[in-house]
């Protein structure tokens, strides 16, 4: 298979940032075997896609969330963190059956690939059926089964997730890989976190884990170890091997100097973040330590949507407001975060930009809106004013996922029925 996208404007997204006008890419079975100017091709292709008045930018990477939540949204909103968790959600999510993860992470992939969302992370429970509705839907997928190391599952969830790994990494043309989930220090006590990290030994994968989220979190493990969570992930040994560390809001220079040091990954999540009160993290102190910086949504439970586009306009504008400073998080870096650097975060290094070599997963939007005209600045446009709307064609590792905001490969209106059926009865609507 080969595919031509002829005279199209280019957001590549690359380590200069260069966008190009009156470029060619061409798509070798999963792979981006040509961009740059365009030219007169004597090459015979699969198909020849006309890129004028379009523009190619990478599939977004959502590096943090709950797909299989997405059966929650707006059951329980306007509620600070713990008492989120512990009065609505938790109780709800005792009473998940195997079958209800796989269409709500249907329904959760449906909307980010429509959104261009290529590349998604999730940490939950039954994960073998998100693993299984990521390789039907062509998605990219990063996934781990959430572990809590208190009460009786705490030992059989560790084995789960060995066994997921085992049985996942790589599957799916490559597309699915995998990680060790630990939910955080407030639920996974240091010595669980020492049998985490045997086996993180034991199968050479990264470990993702929620950090310094709320203030509460940071007191509790303060009052309880006499240190802040990240200095108890340093004195427990987790920052040793390669860790994603969520939301990061809460912490001090010395915590970002050892995230700096020990190189942690941290996934941003703007959206959720401020809808829990959580707080704004320490984006720019973390970039400028040169700490890797990626974009999440968190679940659609607590934003309420997996929308790229919004996530990297909020991380774009929440910290010129806060800061009162409009230099701060330019459009480059909301692009960079929301694409090459998250893929950096998940440990995927051939996915998140356009350039020769890498995996051909794509969006094509239109230009010829009006809120895009005229086009004085593209990544501007990308991320001040784009649409999920603008986006015409959705590729991922070569294949076309999404075309005039239809999916190619999943039935739209099964996973809405299924999907609005299994959350009536999780929260006794039945």
């Amino acid at each position: 298979m080969k595919i031509l996208i002829q005279d199209v404007s280019v957001i590549t997204a690359n380590s200069k940032n260069e966008v190009l006008c009156h470029a060619d890419i061409v798509v070798t079975n999963d792979t981006i075997s040509y961009v740059g100017p365009t030219k007169a091709w004597q090459a015979d292709f699969t198909e020849v896609i006309d890129g004028r008045g379009k523009l190619v930018a990478p599939g977004f990477v959502n590096a943090h969330g709950h797909a299989a939540m997405s059966l929650l949204r707006s059951y329980a909103d306007d509620m600070p963190l713990m008492q989120w968790l512990e009065k609505r959600i938790w109780p709800v999510e005792a009473r998940l059956q195997p079958e209800d993860v796989y269409w709500g992470t249907l329904l959760a992939i449906a909307e980010m690939l429509k959104g261009g969302t290529t590349t998604f992370t999730d940490m939950y429970f039954y994960m073998d059926q998100a693993a299984r509705a990521a390789a039907e839907s062509g998605i990219r997928a990063v996934l781990s089964r959430g572990l809590v190391g208190v009460g009786e599952g705490a030992k059989s969830g560790l084995a789960e997730n060995r066994e997921f790994i085992r049985r996942w990494h790589g599957q799916a043309e490559g597309r699915i890989t995998t990680m060790l989930g630990p939910h955080a220090p407030y639920t996974c006590p240091p010595d669980y976190l020492k049998k985490v990290l045997s086996v993180q030994a034991e199968l050479g994968v990264p470990l993702q884990i929620h950090l310094a989220e709320t203030r509460d979190e940071t007191e509790q493990i303060m009052a309880a170890y006499g240190v802040s969570p990240t200095k108890l992930l340093l004195e427990t040994g987790v920052l040793e091997g390669p860790v994603l560390a969520a939301h990061c809001v809460h912490l001090s220079a010395e915590d970002m100097d050892i995230m700096q040091e020990k190189k942690v990954h941290v996934a941003h999540n703007p959206g959720s973040n401020l809808k829990l009160g959580s707080g704004i993290a320490p984006v720019p102190e973390l970039l400028s330590r040169g700490i890797t910086v990626g974009l999440g949504t968190d679940s659609a439970a607590s934003n309420n949507n997996l929308d790229m586009l919004e996530e990297m306009r909020l991380a774009a504008l929440l910290h010129k407001g806060s800061r009162m400073d409009p230099t701060l998080i330019t459009a480059d870096e909301a692009v960079a975060m929301a694409t090459r650097e998250s893929a950096a975060a998940v440990f995927l290094p051939d996915v998140g930009v356009i350039e020769q070599g890498k995996k051909a997963d794509l969006l094509l939007l239109d230009l010829r809106q009006p809120h895009l005209t005229p086009r004085h600045n593209l990544v501007a446009h990308l991320v001040y004013a784009a649409q999920p709307s603008d986006i015409k064609m959705v590729m991922v590792n070569g294949t076309v996922v999404c075309l005039d905001g239809r999916l190619t490969l999943l039935d739209e209106d099964e996973i809405i029925f299924e999907a609005g059926q299994r959350a009536r009865r999780l929260v006794g609507k039945a």
